[in-house]
């Protein structure tokens, strides 16, 4: 049973129309098929009319939907061979990271990234994809096994937020991120992110200080969720849509302030609606941001990388 967004409703009352009448078909006894037909074209020029003016707010919305693919849909969607590897091999194995090893396209790669879960009992367990210090943690130790072997990261971001409870501060979790930070910024090897969902705060550019940054159309990338900027700034999480504009969150801001190097169009309607055409979409997208660095040499390589982040605080200081 697909879920819809509060703004997708006369979309949502179409398509349910849509299938009444296709299950009133299925008796043989009514020829409804002209009927059908006008709706879908009538529901299809809709959801295109409400994702060609999307505001930010609805992009927070999308970007959150509970039917978007998550880490695991990509694996199964674009990786080969994949072998799972757990623990930080210090103090615990935190769900909402995930990563391991396979095969991209014919390339030995390490990858991981965040996984918020598919349903309620899968999302306590991961945590709703907040990580703990353990999470990040485990993320040095998979980037540093990929410098070791030689081989390429592939991150993928969806996350409000690093976890913020009481265990984790004591467990380091500043120090965490930042040590996270850091492994990305020194690989010898390429290192390629992508924004699939939520990219919040620390929590997301501790696994995406990267080569190359690339956002699903939907998907969002912020220093602090709409909700909680509006809670310090107004006190007030009604604000939260008014918060979304100002934080310049959307993928299309986001590269024209040349905070991130592409975007990966989605199916109309969202990820959600054509999984299989995201995950060739989002494959093509880190194939060819791959191929443009991976015949770099490691100084080569490290000292890009920290123009690349130079540059953003010089530009944003002009």
């Amino acid at each position: 049973m697909r879920n819809y967004l509060d703004f997708e409703q006369p979309i949502a009352e179409l398509e349910g129309k849509i299938e009444e009448l296709r299950h009133l078909a299925d008796d043989g006894e009514v020829n409804i098929a002209d009927e059908v037909t006008r709706l879908q074209a009538k529901a299809d020029k809709l959801l295109r009319q409400s994702y060609q003016k999307l505001t930010a707010w609805q992009k927070v919305q999308v970007a959150r939907h509970p039917d978007r693919p998550h880490f695991r849909d990509y694996i199964d969607g674009i990786i080969e061979d994949y072998i799972p590897l757990a623990g930080d091999r210090a103090y615990a194995d935190d769900k909402a990271i995930q990563g391991g090893i396979g095969r991209f396209r014919g390339r030995a790669v390490v990858i991981l990234g965040h996984e918020k879960g598919a349903n309620t009992t899968d999302r306590v367990t991961h945590n709703f994809g907040m990580a703990r210090p353990e999470g990040y943690r485990k993320a040095i130790r998979l980037m540093e096994l990929a410098n070791r072997f030689n081989l390429p990261v592939i991150t993928l971001v969806d996350t409000p937020g690093a976890y913020p409870g009481v265990g984790a501060e004591e467990r380091g979790q500043a120090e965490a991120i930042a040590r996270s930070i850091e492994t990305c910024l020194r690989l010898d090897t390429p290192i390629i992110s992508v924004v699939i969902g939520e990219g919040g705060s620390g929590g997301a550019i501790a696994i995406a200080a990267a080569d190359a940054v690339l956002m699903l159309e939907h998907s969002v990338y912020s220093v602090i969720s709409p909700e909680g900027c509006a809670a310090i700034l107004w006190d007030n999480s009604d604000q939260a849509s008014a918060m979304a504009e100002a934080l310049k969150l959307t993928a299309e801001d986001l590269k024209s302030l040349n905070c991130i190097d592409d975007i990966i169009a989605e199916p109309m309607g969202g990820a959600h609606r054509n999984v299989q055409q995201t995950m060739i979409s989002a494959a093509d997208a880190i194939e060819v941001a791959l191929t443009k660095v991976e015949g770099l040499s490691a100084t080569a390589l490290r000292k890009a990388r920290r123009e690349k982040y130079v540059a953003m605080g010089r530009d944003g200081l002009a």
